[in-house]
């Protein structure tokens, strides 16, 4: 099994509604057509990633090479993990957790996106619950990190619900424009003191050398 040479694909997080793990290649292959179909509307731009440029093909082959990318350089002091997020079965968008030097450091950096039809919906709320499940309580981190866009307001709210607090501010050039993001933070402490929905997690005993643990 592929799970016994890489086992990222043997690691699973369930939450109420969804299921996160690694996709298999036709399941890829529909995530990236997801992001082709888009993952914001045209004339919206809340995300560092210019989503909107490009044809469909562009969008859904960098979704492809993004995560190749993720699984070929993996190293127990650099590593992202991508998952796919799924409903029913069928995959709905992309989460990202990401670490540098993370035996030492103990922070992580969550990202995510989902097919426009999947959201408003509560998924990316529950989705980033999964990954800061794993993060807090197996991976044993310290502090989860995002930076959001100020005019990002969806993502800002997930933020806030979950328990992120105000971490100082970046600049970034978006197209030709400087806009300001937010750096947000949420503490072990924050989160032990939260009451949320049951989460599963299955695979994570073969997955502690691989994370440098």
């Amino acid at each position: 099994m592929l799970a016994e040479l890489w086992p990222q694909y043997g690691l699973t997080i369930t939450t109420p509604r969804l299921k996160l793990r690694l996709p298999h290649e036709a399941e890829l292959t529909k995530i990236a057509h997801l992001a082709g179909a888009g993952v914001h509307h045209p004339a919206e731009r809340p995300f560092l990633t210019p989503w909107t440029d490009g044809s469909y093909e562009d969008r859904a082959r960098a979704v492809l090479q993004g995560h190749w990318n993720g699984l070929a350089t993996w190293q127990t002091t650099a590593w992202q993990l991508g998952l796919g997020v799924f409903h029913a079965d069928e995959p709905i968008g992309l989460v990202n957790l990401r670490a540098r030097d993370f035996p030492v450091v103990r922070e992580v950096t969550t990202s995510a996106w989902l097919g426009v039809e999947h959201q408003r919906k509560g998924y990316g709320t529950e989705a980033r619950l999964g990954l800061l499940t794993l993060a807090f309580e197996h991976l044993g981190a310290n502090a989860a990190l995002t930076e959001v866009f100020q005019d990002n307001h969806s993502s800002q709210g997930v933020s806030r619900k979950l328990g992120y607090e105000h971490d100082g501010i970046s600049v970034d050039a978006r197209g030709s424009e400087a806009v300001i993001s937010d750096r947000l933070r949420l503490t072990r402490q924050k989160w032990t003191t939260q009451q949320r929905p049951a989460v599963t997690i299955e695979g994570w005993p073969a997955c502690k050398t691989i994370f440098g643990l």
